[in-house]
């Protein structure tokens, strides 16, 4: 489970970052271009990666039981809930005909993909941090 939380913390900084560039283009839709056919991939990704993040992260700490595990599962809802804010968002992006630069830069700002941003930067310094010892 451990690997699975670290690949969707992954896949939300890498849309993310991708999202940050495509901003940047100035494209008036997502139509004939080859970064208009990866912002939905990357998009994709990430509303995958959306799915269920915090009961992943619950899982993870369920199994691996860290020292001050009981200040998990408040952040945990916090999580799930900027998660699934997020995700309403991404979607609602992804059912567009046409998807603008200034669509996604808007996305960019969205309050709800900026915490959701934060938490994963949290979450995947904790991981980094309580590596288990290795066999």
């Amino acid at each position: 489970m451990r690997e699975q939380l670290t690949t969707r913390c992954t896949h939300i900084e890498e849309a993310y970052e991708f999202m940050l560039a495509y901003a940047a283009q100035g494209l008036a839709t997502d139509a004939g271009s080859g970064a208009g056919t990866q912002v939905r991939h990357f998009l994709g990704r990430l509303d995958l990666a959306l799915g269920g993040l915090g009961d992943v992260f619950r899982a993870v700490v369920a199994a691996e039981q860290p020292a001050g595990g009981e200040h998990y599962a408040a952040y945990i809802e916090v999580l799930d809930r900027d998660a699934r804010s997020s995700q309403a968002a991404v979607r609602l992006v992804l059912a567009q005909p046409g998807i603008s630069s200034q669509l996604v830069d808007n996305l960019n700002a969205s309050i709800h993909l900026r915490a959701l941003l934060t938490d994963v930067f949290l979450v995947d310094e904790i991981l980094k941090s309580t590596q288990p010892a290795k066999a």
